[in-house]
């Protein structure tokens, strides 16, 4: 007789859930946005019950927090993974800036991160979930500067130099999700920012 296939454990049954969720959640928000899509669609999207939604998540707002959670988290890992195979530290600043903007024109980020999440979560909310997940690269980026002799000295310490950079990037995203013209903001914003840089870091390419 063939071998019975083992039993999913509560734990695997649950992720698996969530994982369908999220997915049909991300599609839909991504393609439509967040106000057009009712719950109903994302469980049936995922093949699921609507009580299955409300198990692991408070309803639709919750559930779109796990996906512009898991988008940001993309987004980080996708920024910083840019900058390994550089020279230098200054270059490596450089090419994660400049992936970093070119995320931000992708249709998916500016509907869900840049349009919806601070109009869905809230200022305070979507400015919490982009710090748990830029901010912490920014500071150890500009402690490894401070490291190898490159940060301009300044009144103001790593942290609070970090969210700074951190405010500019939300801003120069924002600016070019919302132009008329994104190609020329883009190219505004960039060399805005690494104006930026070149006022942070020694001898920095920008």
């Amino acid at each position: 007789m063939p071998r019975a296939e083992p039993r999913r454990s509560q734990h695997d049954r649950a992720d698996s859930t969530r994982t369908a969720l999220i997915s049909a959640g991300r599609a839909l928000f991504a393609e439509r946005g967040y106000a057009a899509v009712p719950a109903d669609e994302i469980v049936a999207a995922a093949g699921l019950t609507r009580g299955a939604l409300y198990h692991h998540y408070a309803g639709k707002q919750d559930l779109f927090l796990a996906v512009f959670e898991e988008l940001e988290a993309e987004i980080a890992a996708e920024v910083v993974a840019s900058g390994l195979n550089a020279p230098d530290l200054s270059t490596s600043m450089l090419h994660s800036l400049s992936r970093f903007l070119d995320v931000c024109e992708r249709p998916e980020v500016i509907r869900i991160a840049l349009t919806d999440a601070p109009a869905v979560l809230g200022w305070q909310t979507w400015r919490e979930v982009e710090s748990r997940h830029g901010l912490g690269l920014i500071v150890a980026t500009l402690h490894a500067a401070a490291e190898e002799g490159l940060l301009i000295p300044a009144s103001a310490p790593v942290p609070v130099l970090a969210q700074l950079v951190l405010g500019a990037l939300i801003e120069a995203a924002l600016l070019i999700a919302h132009a008329p013209d994104r190609v020329a903001a883009r190219a505004g914003a960039e060399r805005g920012l690494q104006a930026l840089l070149a006022g942070l870091i020694r001898d920095s390419p920008a």
